[in-house]
């Protein structure tokens, strides 16, 4: 969007006048008389508008001039972005035959008396695979492939790991076809001869084929308690979710491999039995953004002059397909089609092209410029007089708006044959408002420093965070001192991206969260690509997350409530060591700064409440899978790394 100049005619007249009538108290007490009547107060409102019009405008001639160097050189607002979430198809029953969701439908929320929906759109065909059941596979750690589908079948009862379980052991289940995305039922009769285990913590992972490796399958619900009673298990598959031969058999698997239990949580004495397995397909699971699509609007016609300008009706615009067509005024057989480019520097007078601002949706035509020597030139061809220019579509929307909670998409607003509701299971994150002129003021002198061109670490991260507004966090190191060598790799450079994940009420944060979109990371390596240095390697990537547990117990002053205490204490916890909001500054958890044990007693020695800090103790954790390791008065982080809150644990003793 082109920088905005600013109102010279916004005037202060009123001050001037005031000003003046209090000099007149001090220089003149004898004039007593400020009425709008008197002749001197009508001269000094005629020198009031004259000297404020002078001042104000002369003040303004710097910004002014500021802002036109700006546009000059280059500088744009940044249009607001989109945010992105993943939505659930449900079917209303199981079909035999693949049920498409084309590409563009549209979700959106409750509309209510103080608020309209916020719309968001697939991005992508999604199609929901039915499958059915086909095969079972045993497999213990220290035996082989054992194939028991024809037992289950004639109805013997099948153990799923071997006759002492030890981790590692593997039960098959091997679907009709393979499911991308889809979202599965298993139902399965079971026996309970699953002892020993808690129904409610089974060490148990359901994992899914996706073509190269197994990828962990999100459990929705499981009524069988690890095996130990019949009910239904409902599994989001992987995207990339593929068939493999396994056992001389062909299938989509799904395999659940028995782990080792958390620490103090009791694991199998005996093997669980299974009587029958039923597998069908209910739904499946695409992504969307916050965008609504425009089709077909007319802009108007065209008056045959170079420079024409068009204004998009629903302004603004999210990135995406931009065609404009124009149709001949006689009549032509097809309209022409006219690409949109970033200016018409190399455009020649035959080129149809058109310039886009995504923010005002100014629409372009090339314009024609006289040159020194007299003659014009066509900087892009103009459309003939009379001819109708349209958008065939566009995506409109972006903004902060667009971040909703989980649950929220509820509202289809197309009817899909055989889908019986539709929700997002994820809060939608990512989306930023439209670029203000003061930030676009402080981005101007980087622009100059960077020149476009990457060279020290400081200029690919301010030339990711210019295509990239939705990253909250950029850092950049060599590739050296992510593995910790002395020496380093001088061509190699990683790019760590952090999104702008959202805190619940409690200031925990989501670790899905913390992992920025495929398209992000794309959009910010093809940036770069072409402004780093011929031979320099480059890596967009997230941080590693090193987990961190607090387990503390703090004493409450007299009078104080023990659940309010322990409330405020844990949201201090999960607001310090937090990767976006956290650390010292507040502006984020520091890149490599290692977490100590005296931290955490500042931190929960100044919540209101708290007479006394106990005992503090510190543990690694994984934040994927959740293991703990011995607890430590310090946690070293390396250069590549950010903290991460995970399941911190407070006692609050009474006074």
């Amino acid at each position: 969007m082109t920088l905005p100049s600013p109102h010279l005619d916004d005037r202060r007249f009123q001050g001037l006048v005031d000003e003046a009538k209090r000099r007149v108290q001090q220089r003149c007490p004898e004039w007593t008389d400020h009425n709008v009547s008197d002749p001197g107060v009508t001269l000094i409102e005629a020198f009031a508008g004259m000297v404020d019009q002078l001042v104000y405008r002369v003040n303004r001639v710097p910004e002014k001039s500021y802002l036109t160097f700006l546009d000059l050189i280059g500088v744009r607002l940044h249009p607001p972005t989109a945010a992105r979430t993943e939505v659930t198809f449900r079917l209303s029953a199981p079909r035999p035959d693949p049920v498409v969701v084309k590409a563009g439908t549209e979700i959106a929320t409750l509309r209510t008396e103080t608020e309209e929906a916020v719309v968001f759109t697939t991005t992508g065909q999604l199609s929901v695979v039915p499958c059915s059941y086909d095969a079972l596979v045993t497999w213990p750690v220290t035996g082989e492939a054992a194939d028991r589908t024809e037992e289950l079948a004639i109805g013997r009862d099948v153990a799923c790991f071997d006759a002492v379980p030890t981790p590692g052991d593997c039960l098959y289940v091997g679907l009709s076809a393979a499911v991308p995305a889809g979202v599965v039922v298993l139902r399965l009769d079971c026996r309970v001869e699953g002892v020993g285990v808690d129904p409610l913590r089974a060490p148990l992972v359901w994992e899914a084929w996706d073509g190269s490796a197994w990828a962990a399958c999100e459990v929705e619900k499981d009524d069988t308690g690890g095996f130990n009673r019949s009910g239904e298990l409902i599994l989001h598959l992987p995207a990339t979710h593929a068939t493999l031969a396994l056992a001389r058999r062909t299938a989509g698997w799904l395999r659940c491999r028995l782990t080792e239990a958390e620490p103090g949580s009791p694991t199998y004495l005996a093997p669980p039995v299974l009587r029958g397995v039923t597998a069908f397909t209910i739904g499946a699971t695409g992504g969307a953004e916050h965008a609504e699509t425009v089709t077909d609007e007319v802009l108007g016609a065209a008056e045959g002059v170079p420079g024409q300008v068009f204004t998009l009706a629903r302004p603004p615009v999210v990135p995406g397909e931009f065609v404009v067509e124009v149709t001949d005024p006689a009549g032509g057989p097809e309209p022409t089609r006219w690409t949109r480019v970033d200016d018409f520097a190399h455009s020649g007078p035959d080129d149809r092209h058109i310039t886009l601002d995504p923010n005002s949706g100014r629409v372009e035509f090339g314009p024609a410029v006289r040159e020194r020597d007299g003659s014009v030139r066509h900087y892009g061809a103009v459309p003939a007089k009379g001819a109708t220019v349209r958008v065939s579509s566009y995506r409109t929307g972006g903004g902060v708006r667009g971040n909703v909670a989980r649950s929220t998409l509820k509202v289809l607003r197309s009817a899909i044959p055989y889908v019986a509701r539709v929700e997002n299971r994820r809060p939608a994150l990512g989306g930023v408002d439209g670029e203000s002129v003061e930030s676009a003021r402080v981005r101007g002198p980087m622009t100059l420093r960077t020149l476009h061109r990457a060279v020290v670490p400081h200029d690919y991260e301010l030339l990711a965070r210019e295509v990239a507004p939705d990253a909250a966090r950029v850092h950049c190191i060599r590739a050296g001192e992510a593995s910790g060598t002395d020496a380093g790799d001088a061509q190699g450079v990683r790019l760590l991206v952090v999104p702008a994940g959202r805190s619940d009420e409690q200031g925990r944060i989501g670790f899905d969260e913390l992992v920025p979109p495929a398209q992000t990371l794309r959009l910010i390596a093809g940036h770069l690509d072409a402004r780093r240095p011929i031979g320099a390697r480059l890596v967009v990537e997230p941080p590693f997350y090193q987990g961190v547990t607090v387990v503390a117990v703090v004493q409450a002053e007299r009078g104080a409530v023990a659940d309010r205490v322990r409330e405020a204490a844990l949201a201090a916890l999960y607001g310090y060591f937090n990767p976006l909001s956290g650390g010292p500054n507040g502006q984020g958890w520091p890149f490599g700064r290692p977490v100590q044990s005296g931290e955490a007693f500042a931190v929960l020695q100044r919540v209101p409440g708290v007479d006394l800090v106990e005992d503090v103790r510190l543990y690694p954790a994984d934040p994927v899978t959740g293991e703990r390791t011995e607890a430590t008065a310090k946690i070293p982080l390396d250069r590549h790394a950010l903290v991460f809150s995970y399941e911190h644990q407070l006692r609050v003793r009474g006074a």
